[in-house]
């Protein structure tokens, strides 16, 4: 357990202090390290399981000119402690200026226009890239960074933090920083005089406002230092983890994108009545945000205890780790969905997958049924199950799932 001891785990609750740990702290003090949930969360003990949904896009955020970030935290959603999110859309021109985050691992996802990063690692290496829509970064905890937009259209993206209690607005700037450095430690630390330092902003500027940046990336100060692992990945531009009669996935995890060791990223697109089908992920909790389309969310807590969210373009769904779920498309057009888990590698249980793995004589003696009626289930998971009521679904393709 993180903060609380296992031989003191009783007499902190007797005493009415339990104390909960940060989410995003991935480790146990012995056992499965992916395993977080080990102090019991009063949120998700009641009767009743509390709302998993967020309508982020509707939400004030933060906003400097054209520019905002509108994030989703355990503040606007208390579910959501082992993930947070970010919205953020870039005028051009507009840098979220140089910062790190201290306490969360970076991941993001492009949903329009174009934006270039610069990020340092603990050995000095940088590396630039240029990001398209479909593209891939992950920025790990600490490790400096900062993100422009690039061409003369806005940029849209999303983030997705390992760490529900991290907050956006509550990272470290380097404006914010040196505007409150004295001057002459600032001079003694780049051998400067103090002049050099006057009209330097004294406060966060968060979003930095300028010229259009090249289209070619310029030459560090330092020269072209890469480092061993790119941070950049291609997802859209890669052939889908999966193709079914009701939608197709792509996938993303440190299998393939080796420096992202502890976000997986997902994207489905679910047709009209498309449904992926229930399921739990053992090792993660998940955070949704729907892209395009009508969405129905369940999740299910045990003991009795179901809901359902209905989300919309720009609204977040959260599931917390080994609790059942399901999303389905309950609009009339196509449905894309952004998915995040807070694990370096994906791991799901499907309900159909689970049935199969059991022997017909179990089957019936767990449901009172009779054996026949269990031959009729599919043999194997069925993932995305399209709007067919007529047959099982069946997987297209051979997916590697």
């Amino acid at each position: 357990m993180s903060g609380v001891h296992r031989r003191n785990f009783l007499t902190a609750a007797t005493a009415g202090s339990l104390a909960v740990p940060l989410a995003g702290s991935r480790s146990a003090e012995a056992g499965d390290e992916s395993f977080s949930n080990n102090v019991p969360d009063p949120l998700l003990a009641g009767k009743e399981l509390p709302t998993f949904k967020f309508e982020l896009e509707k939400s004030e955020g933060k906003v400097i000119g054209g520019s905002y970030g509108k994030e989703a935290t355990v503040e606007q959603l208390p579910i959501s402690k082992g993930i947070a999110g970010v919205s953020m859309r870039l005028e051009p021109g507009a840098m979220r200026e140089l910062h790190w985050h201290a306490t969360a691992a970076e991941w993001a996802f492009i949903v329009e226009g174009r934006v270039r990063t610069t990020v340092i690692d603990p050995d000095g290496a940088a590396e630039t890239n240029d990001f398209n829509p479909g593209d891939v970064w992950y920025f790990p905890r600490g490790h400096g960074h900062m993100l422009e937009c690039l061409g003369d259209r806005p940029c849209h993206f999303i983030l997705i933090f390992d760490n529900g209690y991290f907050s956006e607005f509550g990272t470290f700037s380097i404006s914010d920083w040196i505007g409150h450095v004295p001057r002459p430690l600032l001079a003694k630390n780049f051998g400067l005089p103090e002049s050099a330092f006057e009209g330097f902003p004294t406060e966060e500027v968060y979003f930095a406002r300028g010229k259009l940046p090249p289209a070619e990336p310029a030459r560090p100060l330092q020269g072209w230092k890469p480092p061993a692992l790119t941070h950049k990945y291609e997802l859209l531009k890669r052939p889908p983890n999966g193709v079914f009669k009701g939608g197709r996935e792509w996938r993303v995890d440190s299998t393939t994108f080796p420096i992202s060791r502890t976000i997986t990223g997902v994207v489905f697109d679910l047709e009209p009545g498309g449904l992926r089908e229930l399921h739990w992920h053992p090792t993660a909790d998940e955070w949704q945000y729907v892209i395009e389309g009508e969405l129905s969310v369940t999740l299910f807590g045990s003991h009795g205890r179901y809901r359902a969210e209905r989300l919309s373009k720009g609204d977040v769904g959260y599931i917390p780790q080994g609790y059942g779920h399901s999303l389905e498309n309950v609009g009339t057009k196509p449905c894309r969905v952004l998915i995040g888990l807070n694990a370096g590698v994906y791991a799901k249980i499907d309900l159909s997958e689970w049935i199969a793995g059991n022997p017909l004589d179990v089957l019936a003696t767990n449901f009172g049924k009779p054996a026949s009626l269990f031959e009729r289930f599919p043999r194997r998971d069925v993932f995305i199950a399209p709007n067919d009521d007529a047959a099982p679904a069946r997987p297209v393709g051979s997916p590697d799932r």
